[in-house]
């Protein structure tokens, strides 16, 4: 565990996948692709870049399914069987880390996005804080 971080735990609507972060995020960002527009139903997704060593679950087995994002790139989707909430992703681009979906963490009071990405296919009644990192595309 990362020293002076306390472990984040969370899961799914439904309760049959549940999941602990014991190290600090490296990241957390909002993206405005068509992809993340689509799985989460809304105009953006949000992701907590997390080390891979830092993620464990710690009740249930979710599924998973590859996408293709706008960059082209394959990503892991991991969402629970039973309800569908998405848990997780694992880009392929991103070799150790997990990309947690910060809406599925018990107490999201901490989450402040740092930057916004793909903001090109941002919906347009979106404005993004003047003092918040954003690009057209994905920086990597």
């Amino acid at each position: 565990m990362a020293e002076g971080y306390e472990p984040v735990r969370g899961g799914c609507q439904c309760g049959g996948i549940r999941y602990e972060v014991t190290g600090a995020p490296q990241q957390m960002h909002v993206c405005h692709c068509t992809d993340c527009q689509r799985q989460s139903g809304s105009a953006f997704g949000m992701t907590l870049v997390v080390k891979e060593e830092d993620f464990r679950l710690t009740h249930g087995e979710p599924k998973s399914f590859t996408s293709t994002s706008d960059a082209g790139r394959a990503k892991l989707g991991a969402f629970c069987p039973e309800c569908g909430t998405r848990i997780y992703h694992k880009p392929e681009y991103r070799k150790g880390t997990v990309s947690v979906k910060p809406g599925t963490l018990d107490d999201t009071s901490m989450l402040k996005p740092g930057i916004h990405i793909w903001t090109g296919s941002k919906q347009p009644w979106i404005t993004i804080p003047e003092d918040v990192e954003a690009h057209e595309k994905s920086p990597t």
